[in-house]
């Protein structure tokens, strides 16, 4: 019986971390979606406008339906997540009359909220990914 040169006890010992990390990969790729803040109220990491108090949310549900507090207006939802990537489709604002650069914010805000692709966490924070980034911070009361 011949014995394995040293060589090849180190080629094993490659091929044997390198699966493990493959392995690793696919089971956090699978935590992803566990971390998405289902269930949870996120508040955007921003200032409020000049003049008011309101600064925008998300209330996501269980199941992905959302009610999404502009700065002036409010919009019901439906976030679809796979993996990293996101969906966000909403559908008409409510009809609050606000000044307009408040107006103007909600307009923009859902047009780059339907333009995200991809999410993380990163702590407290849900930062969602698109043309604009957004970092909500989850409520934790």
């Amino acid at each position: 019986m011949r014995l394995p040169s040293i060589g090849h006890s180190r080629r094993m010992a490659l091929g044997c971390a390198f699966g493990v990390t493959v392995v690793l990969a696919a089971i956090s790729g699978v935590a992803a979606d566990a971390a998405f803040p289902f269930g949870h109220e996120l508040m955007l990491d921003a200032r409020p406008m000049k003049g008011s108090k309101r600064v925008p949310m998300l209330d996501i549900r269980a199941n992905g339906a959302t009610e999404i507090d502009l700065w002036c207006n409010s919009v019901q939802g439906q976030i679809v997540v796979s993996r990293d990537t996101i969906t966000i489709t909403t559908g008409e604002k409510t009809e609050r009359q606000c000044e307009a650069e408040r107006m103007r914010g909600d307009d923009e805000m859902l047009s780059a909220l339907s333009q995200v692709t991809s999410w993380r966490v990163q702590g407290d924070m849900l930062i969602l990914t698109g043309p604009r980034t957004f970092r909500f911070r989850m409520e934790t009361n």
